[in-house]
């Protein structure tokens, strides 16, 4: 008993499954296997299609945005948040990171090499951040586009930490392969100078021709005390690439109190869903 009450045992239970949502293995043509998280909005699609956020470690945060999107785009007069395809790309793992991460998200150290991990052991393999790009580009997403409706000209890629800095490549390697890049605590320090020169050949670029993206930086206000100085190297690069706004790209840069960053993501995601699903840039 239990204030007058009869508590029943549970005799069996069912796994519990987001609404909408479905998830299959993908082998690249490079044979790396991903485990690709999709999300269909119940919503009829409009005319154009619906917007798709591509999401890097899938595994950790797909159900995280999944349901922000489905509870936000209820009300889209008041939130500013539409309906959205969701596609999370992650790894066959049911831990929410994967060490396969380190080569896909990254560029070739050319430089220096990486200092040991703590543990003594050195990092696994790195480098494939252009055909991790390729990837999604030439496989993944024809089959998402073949099997749902989607808006080309609404496309969104999310990354955090790493897959920060591989949003940043995507940013200046190919930069019409996303209408909306969110660059969560971006690890510049990682590939510090390689990034940088990517910097400086999109710049060049820009002065050339005009493009038309948006660009979110967050940070947690709690990773100003990390020793690799990430916080001030991202508000660098957003400051220096602000300048320019009158060649077609929109930068934003927001520092998030009292988060530190892994607890940054939440509230990172709430704003990234306000800066790149609705049609005016949440000032």
């Amino acid at each position: 008993m239990n204030g007058g009450l009869i508590m029943k045992e549970v005799t069996n239970s069912d796994p519990f499954t987001i609404v909408g949502t479905e998830q299959y293995n993908m082998v690249s043509k490079m044979n790396r296997e991903y485990r690709i998280f999709v999300s269909k909005p119940s919503e009829k699609p409009p005319a154009s299609g619906y917007p798709v956020i591509y999401l890097l470690d899938g595994n950790s945060i797909f159900g995280t945005v999944v349901e922000a999107i489905r509870i936000q785009s209820k009300r889209p007069e008041k939130t500013g948040i539409v309906p959205a395809i969701v596609v999370g790309i992650g790894y066959p793992t049911e831990a929410p990171f994967s060490p396969h991460r380190f080569y896909d998200y990254t560029m070739a150290q050319t430089d220096q090499e990486m200092p040991f991990k703590p543990d003594g052991k050195p990092w696994p393999k790195q480098g494939g951040a252009s055909e991790f790009l390729s990837f999604i580009e030439e496989e993944l997403k024809p089959k998402i586009h073949q099997t749902l409706k989607v808006d080309s000209n609404k496309q969104t890629i999310f990354g955090h930490s790493l897959g920060g800095l591989f949003v940043l490549y995507t940013l200046f390697t190919s930069p019409r392969s996303f209408q909306s890049y969110i660059a969560g605590s971006p690890s510049l320090h990682w590939n510090e100078r390689n990034i940088l020169a990517k910097e400086r050949s999109f710049m060049a670029r820009l002065e050339r021709e005009a493009i038309h993206a948006k660009l979110l930086i967050g940070i947690g206000e709690l990773e100003k005390e990390h020793k690799s100085n990430i916080g001030e190297l991202a508000k660098k690069m957003s400051e220096r690439l602000s300048f320019y706004k009158n060649r077609g790209l929109n930068v934003k840069f927001i520092q998030f109190e009292d988060e530190c960053h892994t607890s940054v993501l939440p509230p990172l995601i709430n704003k990234s869903l306000r800066f790149s699903l609705h049609s005016q840039v949440d000032q």
